[in-house]
Formats: structure tokens, sequence, C-alpha cells
């Protein structure tokens, strides 16, 4: 569907990532980032010589790619952390799930069907998470600076401007 229609929101950019990693050879993982007060955020995991690496898509230009560089899952959840913010400025990233092995739907044909793959995001939502953050360095978080912030909703400010043009 993500072809067809030229466009995936997270779950779908994930699932398409995920899609093309297995296609390259790779396990098909995903992996929840839960946040507070803003969108949790779906990302392709991938390891490539011993070190995590991930593939997202977002309106948020920092919540990407990630080169595969990280020695463990957390190192590379925490390399979102300053970047995952909500409109107010809040840092928002709270807690990550383990990766979830899309090969145990391959009998789905979850990569290829137009069937609603809910269940998957079912399956990710039940799974243990792990907090970033406890309640101490929650209370003493700073906003995100400002040209951050402005950085941050580049990808989502042209969207929206492109938008108008088209309407």
């Amino acid at each position: 569907m993500v072809i067809k229609k030229r466009s995936a929101h997270c779950f779908e950019g994930a699932l398409f990532a995920a899609a093309t990693l297995q296609f390259s050879g790779y396990r098909p993982l995903i992996v929840d980032l839960k946040a507070y007060n803003d969108d949790d955020h779906v990302i392709a995991v991938f390891k490539q010589d011993g070190h995590w690496g991930a593939v997202a898509k977002s309106n948020f230009t920092s919540l990407r790619f990630r080169e595969p560089v990280y020695r463990s899952l957390r190192e590379l959840v925490m390399s979102y952390f300053d970047f995952y913010f909500n409109t107010d400025g809040d840092k928002s990233l709270r807690s990550y799930s383990l990766p979830l092995d899309l090969t145990l739907y391959n009998p789905r044909h979850w990569a290829t069907t137009d069937e609603d793959l809910e269940y998957i995001g079912d399956k990710l939502e039940k799974i243990h998470h792990f907090p970033v953050v406890d309640k101490k360095m929650i209370k003493n978080l700073k906003k995100q600076a400002i040209l951050c912030f402005r950085q941050g909703c580049w990808g989502q400010m042209r969207l929206d401007f492109l938008s108008q043009q088209i309407h």
C-alpha cells in the first residue's frame, strides 16, 4: 500500500522499512517508542556488524534514519531522546519496546497484503517497554531549544506549506 499510495505515516513507514530490510537480508524488526503528551513513534531497527541502526518515517527530520553505530538498543533509542519533543517543546520520549520480529507474521504475508495490519500494532503495544527516564529526571527536563524546535519541525512545516500551495 505504501508504494501504491506513495505516502506513509510512521507505523506504515516502519513496516515498509522492515520489509525492505528483510528483502535485503536483515531480520524485519520494529521497535515502539512511547511518548508522553505526544505521538508514539515506530522505527525499523537492524544490526550490522554487531551495531544497531534504524530506519523510520517522520515529519520531524531528526526522528528518521540512524547509522548502525550503536552498541545496544537502548543506546540507539537514546539517540532520539533530545530530538523527540511535542509541540509545547517538552521532551516526550518515555519508553521503548523490545524489538518485534515480523517474521512471526510471514505466513500472513504482512509485507505485501492489503489486509489491515492493526494486529501488528496491537502486539507491539503489548510487548514489554523499558523506561528511558525516571520521575526525577522528567521533573528536571528542560524545554527544547527554540532553534532545535524549528529545525525539527522543518519537515512538517514544509509539508504544511506544500499542502497550502496545492489547495
